[in-house]
């Protein structure tokens, strides 16, 4: 399978170019600074914020991820996140691929009927302007059908960790554990993410991962 990997040098996105590497896909890993996260990709630099670029690049692909984030400099990264992920969309439909899957936040997933997580007064001030960014790049890709997207949003908690392969995946809803706290290690998030990429199994939908 050949993959284009968008934000290919983040936390989340280099273990999903290790993980779909290690399964023997081919992977362009592009991020702005066009280094290579893991062995054996193709690197490649770029901003996904350009769709020309996007053309360009995807043309042959079966399938792109984002890893893109939003800006954490300080300032609202709404509207800069929404058009990133916008020029990604009009890259993709000028290029005719239709597979698209994105790594999200959990700050929209549901703790109860219609109560998201990112709402509740003990969630973390300065986590919110991220939360509500992804949350609106969510509503953006909800509102798309002529792609293929998957949004997966992992759990509240995810830092680099074990790879056990042992994980749940839900829907809207925030997964936690016997003790209420809901995590999943980078690696089996990408677990997750990379048979999703494969299996196209929640199609113009989203997902969470969690343990």
């Amino acid at each position: 399978m050949r993959i284009v990997l968008f934000g290919a040098t983040g936390m989340v996105g280099r273990r999903i170019a290790g993980e779909a590497t290690q399964r023997g896909h081919r992977v362009m890993a592009v991020s702005r600074s066009g280094g290579s996260p893991v062995p054996g990709v193709t690197a490649a630099a770029a901003d996904a914020s350009d769709p020309a670029k996007v053309t360009f690049l995807v043309g042959a692909a079966d399938a792109v991820a984002s890893a893109c984030a939003p800006p954490r400099d300080g300032s609202d990264p709404m509207e800069p996140f929404l058009a990133v992920n916008r020029a990604l969309v009009r890259g993709l439909r000028e290029a005719e691929v239709r597979r698209l899957v994105v790594v999200g936040g959990a700050g929209s997933l549901e703790v109860a009927p219609g109560e998201e997580l990112c709402d509740q007064p003990d969630f973390p001030e300065a986590l919110r302007p991220e939360a509500l960014a992804h949350r609106a790049a969510l509503e953006y890709f909800r509102t798309l059908d002529d792609l293929d997207w998957t949004y997966v949003s992992p759990a509240a908690e995810i830092a680099p960790g074990e790879r056990t392969g042992a994980f749940r995946v839900d829907g809207d809803q925030l997964l936690t554990d016997e003790q209420g706290v809901s995590r999943i290690s980078a690696e089996d998030y990408a677990i997750a993410f990379v048979d999703e990429l494969e299996q196209g199994a929640h199609p113009r939908a989203r997902i969470s991962v969690a343990y």
